[in-house]
């Protein structure tokens, strides 16, 4: 990767309202795949949208992956660890309070938000995770970093990979750690419920109130 954060790919769209959403795409998706969410859950927000750095089979990810729902968990932490950078990189040249995102991702992006709260709890202020798994098999030793930090974690219950018992074992992590988790199900798969998106506007609005 280069010396210079910022030369990632990425989108950069300025808003006036807090909180600043940063946007994690799924596996073969783009900087540009979650901007349409947008629209739909804080339209004056200010919005990054990075891509992953990690290519499988042609596919952009952001972390590797040893096969199909097994984790390259040393790669997981030298990628949070590069993301961590490029935000503070971005708040700099972006006039971006630090700290203050709310990461939203889906799928492999939802699992490098978590990643990145359980590593750099410091980069951002609260988690929309959607069709998100367990980041890291065995806890990542940060006692009580994530006290005031708020997330919600909105899983289907038919998902064959973010599974309930996913579910149950990413929220007790997060939890274990203080952060605030709520849990928003649906009847449906690994997908975005678009029924779901009305409960996670008001839960980043929440986030949100008295940052900026």
């Amino acid at each position: 990767m280069s010396d210079d954060p910022l030369r990632r790919p990425h989108v950069w769209q300025p808003g006036s309202s807090a909180p600043p959403l940063l946007l994690l795409h799924g596996t073969g998706g783009d900087e540009r795949d979650l901007l349409v969410l947008r629209e739909h859950l804080a339209p004056d927000a200010p919005v990054l949208s990075p891509r992953g750095t990690v290519s499988e089979q042609g596919m952009a990810r952001f972390f590797r992956r040893l096969r199909e729902g097994v984790f390259d968990e040393d790669d997981i932490r030298l990628r949070a660890d590069e993301l961590a950078d490029f935000l503070a990189a971005a708040e700099t040249k972006y006039d971006v309070p630090a700290g203050s995102w709310v990461a939203v991702g889906f799928s492999n992006g939802a699992n490098m938000a978590s990643a990145l709260l359980l590593r750099h709890p410091e980069s951002l202020a609260g988690a929309v995770l959607l069709a998100a798994m367990v980041p890291f098999a065995e806890d990542e030793p940060r006692d009580h970093a994530l006290a005031g930090k708020r997330v919600l974690i909105v899983n289907g219950d038919s998902d064959p990979m973010a599974t309930p018992d996913q579910t149950s074992r990413l929220a007790e992590q997060l939890r274990r750690r203080d952060a605030d988790v709520e849990l928003l199900p649906f009847s449906g798969g690994h997908t975005i419920d678009p029924g779901q998106l009305p409960r996670i506007k008001k839960f980043i609005r929440t986030v949100g109130d008295g940052k900026w």
